[in-house]
């Protein structure tokens, strides 16, 4: 006779497979578990539903009108400019560089001063800052 080896389960490999829980992830979907959310049917034929499934089908052939049917639009690329108000991307003309805690604050104080850029290029975050003077600032009233 054989001798039954037992196997030991490793638990880690079951934590890999696991589903990530709405506080694991970045998404908010407005659900307590993920799984609860479901999954909406689009609302069409599914192909299997569609002519030529039967032998007697297959044998007959789609006629022209039926194939003409099933055909969808082709979709136009919109010829439109991506920004037909003229707005600008940035707001902001003169960009700040980096943000350094004052000096003996030493407390959750929201005072920064600005230390002029980083030795080299700019890290994204500080590229991403700019200075709104009081010209941009009346600007941006209507936003």
């Amino acid at each position: 006779m054989e001798d039954i080896v037992d196997f030991e389960t490793d638990d880690s490999h079951a934590e890999q497979l696991d589903q990530l829980q709405e506080a694991d992830s970045l998404i908010d979907r407005g659900v307590d578990d993920v799984l609860d959310e479901g999954y909406t049917a689009p609302e069409r034929w599914s192909p299997a539903q569609g002519f030529g499934n039967t032998a007697a089908e297959m044998r007959q052939g789609e006629s022209l009108e039926q194939r003409l049917r099933q055909e969808q639009p082709e979709i136009s690329i919109d010829d439109r400019p991506w920004n037909p108000e003229g707005e600008r991307r940035e707001v902001g003309r003169e960009r700040a560089g980096r943000l350094m805690a004052v000096q003996g604050s030493g407390g959750e104080d929201t005072l920064g001063v600005d230390v002029g850029y980083a030795g080299g290029a700019a890290s994204a975050e500080e590229a991403a800052m700019h200075v709104i003077s009081e010209d941009d600032a009346d600007e941006l009233e209507g936003f």
